[in-house]
């Protein structure tokens, strides 16, 4: 399945029904007056979160979204039937954002306007968690409707209130309880393909993570979700490498977890770096619990390894994990120190799983 984490949607809800135009006629009663019933109301658009879907990939196929419409009134005094409201299901974690608009008179030399900030409109955090975002329009008014003293047989009626539309972008931020980051090439698929089922695709070259990756690991009957974002260079809280996205997809995570190159020309600039992008894109993303873990402990000796483990206690790290991702040396003290920072929120949701069916999992992104 493909990874996609932004698309542009048109979304519009359902016009009024109009209302009808019509006079009692039986037998012996010439003049029955109006009976012209009120149309129906317009559909609306609904957006709810459900359950596994991890991609916002359908929407780059599907980008126009249309409620119905709602029916005419009729005679007798029927009303028409409302417009049935479009349900639009997205993943867990998505957010529907306004369409920013160009700032009148702020074009540059190349005549490239700036735009205004992007508005968050709603925030999809739960599964069910279901917004009605856009509402129909009401129906018209039946000529029924337009009876007064004076008027006995008014032919007027109201044509339907219009539904409303606009341009949204949906944006996917991965739901996960720890974080994985590092620099290109640092061995964090290696690492998740380690302790989890996933098939993450490694290669000995920069930039092999193209997309996130989500997989869950379960360590001494404890589970939790791992997801990993491609590697962060210089400047990617400003979007350089499109980092500034994938960044976004851990402001969630309660942990992070901060994995080293020990090969690296230099680890310590490199750990750095990641610090300070973390830093730049704010978000409370350097305030989050974080583990370092110092990476490729097979190819480096023992004392090598340690001797850059003392220079990032020394640059104020309290505790640096030596492992191998490849080997799995290492790993398992690594697990266990994740353990504790994450069980809590586990325990808090676990009444809410016990209260699934019998043979019913709880939520999962994957």
């Amino acid at each position: 399945m493909h990874f996609l984490d932004q698309a542009k949607i048109f979304i519009k809800s359902g016009w009024g029904g109009p209302g009808a135009v019509s006079f009692r006629r039986e037998k012996y009663e010439e003049y029955g007056g109006p009976d012209g019933g009120n149309g129906g109301k317009g559909g609306d658009i609904i957006f709810e979160a459900v359950q596994g879907l991890n991609t916002l990939i359908d929407f780059r196929y599907t980008q126009h979204f249309k409620a119905q419409r709602g029916t005419p009134g009729m005679g007798k005094n029927r009303y028409g039937a409302g417009g049935k409201d479009l349900v639009i299901k997205v993943p867990v974690g998505t957010q529907i954002l306004s369409d920013p608009k160009p700032i009148e008179g702020s074009e540059d030399e190349d005549g490239i306007p700036d735009y205004e900030e992007q508005e968050v409109l709603a925030d999809f955090t739960e599964v069910g968690q279901r917004i009605t975002f856009l509402r129909g329009g009401d129906g018209g008014r039946g000529n029924m409707s337009y009876k007064t003293s004076t008027n006995r047989a008014p032919r007027q009626h109201g044509t339907g209130w219009p539904g409303q539309e606009m341009w949204v972008w949906l944006r996917l931020k991965l739901l996960a309880d720890v974080g994985l980051v590092g620099m290109p090439n640092a061995g964090k698929s290696t690492l998740i393909n380690q302790v989890t089922n996933t098939k993450a695709k490694v290669g000995a070259y920069a930039f092999t993570t193209t997309k996130p990756q989500l997989g869950v690991v379960l360590h001494k009957q404890r589970e939790f979700v791992l997801a990993d974002i491609p590697g962060l260079i210089a400047g990617a809280a400003e979007g350089v490498g499109i980092g500034d996205r994938f960044l976004g997809h851990i402001e969630r995570c309660r942990v992070l977890l901060h994995l080293i190159d020990a090969t690296g020309d230099d680890p310590i600039e490199a750990f750095h770096i990641v610090q300070d992008e973390l830093s730049a894109y704010g978000e409370g993303l350097d305030e989050k619990p974080q583990i370092v873990a110092l990476n490729k402990g097979d190819l480096l000796g023992p004392e090598l390894m340690e001797d850059i483990a003392d220079q990032l206690r020394e640059e104020g790290v309290e505790d640096v994990f030596i492992i191998s991702a490849g080997t799995g040396e290492g790993v398992e003290a690594l697990l266990d120190a994740i353990l504790p920072i994450v069980g809590q929120a586990l325990d808090d949701a676990k009444p809410e799983s016990d209260a699934h069916e019998e043979g019913e999992s709880p939520w999962s992104p994957l």
